[in-house]
């Protein structure tokens, strides 16, 4: 794929906002039509066959051969990964406020270099033990464990965030290796049969307004891949990456316009903690591997 000026700044931000605009939309729109009665699970499986039949035309004309691949097991690992947190993100969704959701499924950077330690036998460098505890004690912040406990929509956002650092962390080991597409086919298609089962388990009588939500929500996730792509070739992943936060705000403006729910002050001092975490974990990522050069993108859904 031909790289694109990467000193656009103004360009490079405006698609990382545009992205999280979309994904955070999106979110919103699966938050909604759950509260009218459909099923979450419904929603991830039809997602899922979409985005494989949208790939299905690249399959036709390269055939069998595009799939062959040497590594099988990182593949579904990577899929199932980007499943499950896609899956507990929605789960949550209709039980917590969608700004809580977002957060604790952003905070997915902060568990990169965990996922790293424990399955990869890597060290994780002093200063990013930083990072990890502030977006921990963020993490606290929100959840706020007492004697009731914490509420299990809140579990799921945490649950979405580790599998979602799975994901990220397993494609950038498939990225060394394997293109961009063959990586989305085997997600797309490895998700949608995990979440078969339970998609035909709650088939269900589906209005128009709720199947356009669906499909909207479908195709977000091939729009924000294109967002994404362009932002990291206009600007540095110094400056992108942390702007995959604005994601955060944004669904607490959409909180406010839809559900007229606001965090309070505690939950505030997470969210920032968390945001300033996560900025924290990228930019010394960034600075430890060096200079940037043009990279291929990569799919970290």
């Amino acid at each position: 794929m031909a790289t694109l000026d990467r000193h656009h700044i103004p360009l490079g931000v405006f698609y990382a906002l545009a992205t999280t605009v979309v994904a955070s939309t999106a979110a919103a729109t699966v938050k909604y039509i759950s509260a009218e009665g459909l099923s979450p699970w419904l929603i991830v499986w039809v997602q899922y066959g979409l985005c494989t039949l949208l790939l299905l035309p690249w399959l036709c004309r390269h055939g069998p051969r595009a799939l062959a691949t040497q590594r099988p097991l990182l593949h579904t690992v990577r899929s199932l990964g980007g499943w499950l947190g896609f899956t507990c993100y929605y789960l949550a969704l209709p039980h917590i406020p969608l700004v809580d959701a977002t957060l604790l499924r952003s905070a997915a950077p902060l568990w990169v270099p965990l996922v790293v330690l424990v399955g990869m036998q890597q060290r994780i460098p002093a200063v990013r033990w930083i990072a990890l505890l502030g977006g921990f004690l963020g993490v606290l912040l929100i959840l706020r464990p007492g004697q009731d406990g914490i509420h299990g929509g809140h579990l799921l956002g945490v649950i979405a965030g580790l599998a979602l650092a799975v994901s990220m962390a397993t494609t950038r080991a498939l990225s060394t290796s394997e293109p961009a597409n063959r990586v989305l086919f085997y997600y797309f298609g490895i998700s949608f049969v995990a979440s078969t089962p339970m998609g035909l388990a709650h088939l269900q009588p589906v209005s128009p307004q709720a199947l356009a939500g669906m499909t909207y929500v479908g195709l977000s996730i091939f729009v924000t891949m294109v967002l994404y792509t362009r932002a990291y070739s206009h600007a540095p992943t110094t400056l992108i990456a942390p702007l995959s936060y604005a994601a955060v705000p944004v669904a607490g403006l959409l909180d406010w316009w839809l559900w007229r729910q606001l965090p309070d002050g505690v939950a505030l001092a997470g969210v920032a903690l968390v945001m300033a975490s996560g900025v924290l974990a990228v930019l010394v990522g960034q600075l430890r591997s060096g200079p940037e050069t043009p990279e291929r993108p990569r799919s970290d859904h």
